[in-house]
């Protein structure tokens, strides 16, 4: 990676569009960003480790107001919130979908294994709700 990237290299390199790396730099998500002559943004490294990082809390179901003091917090900004009960929050928070997830994907699981029995077997009889 260059020294610093235009913001095309930087959506193209985080895939993240520029009209969001734009709207996060004015929600203070990332930021503040070094600019050239032209007065054009220009991403450094960490600005692209950083948007990897909100990219995944994003990614995780932060909101922009959550992801606003995720940033600050991390950022050592002035905020209202604990850092450490912000952050067991938002565990505690994916933590409950991932255990939703889990089941749905046993229940799917088991309905793919039952039809995969009833596809393979010899009567071609299939029920529309299995146990």
């Amino acid at each position: 990676m260059s020294a610093t990237l235009t913001i095309g290299e930087a959506s193209a390199s985080s895939g993240v569009s520029p009209d969001a790396l734009r709207y996060y730099e004015e929600e203070g998500i990332i930021g503040p960003l070094g600019r050239d002559a032209s007065n054009r943004r220009r991403f450094s490294e960490s600005d692209i480790a950083w948007i990897g990082v909100v990219t995944c809390m994003r990614e995780a179901g932060l909101g922009i107001s959550e992801l606003r003091v995720f940033a600050a917090l991390l950022r050592g900004g002035d905020t209202s919130e604990d850092p450490v009960t912000f952050l067991r929050g938002r565990r505690a928070a994916l933590a409950a979908r991932a255990d939703l997830l889990a089941r749905a994907i046993d229940v799917l699981d088991d309905k793919i294994s039952y039809f995969s029995r009833m596809s393979a077997s010899e009567d071609g009889t299939s029920a529309h709700v299995a146990g």
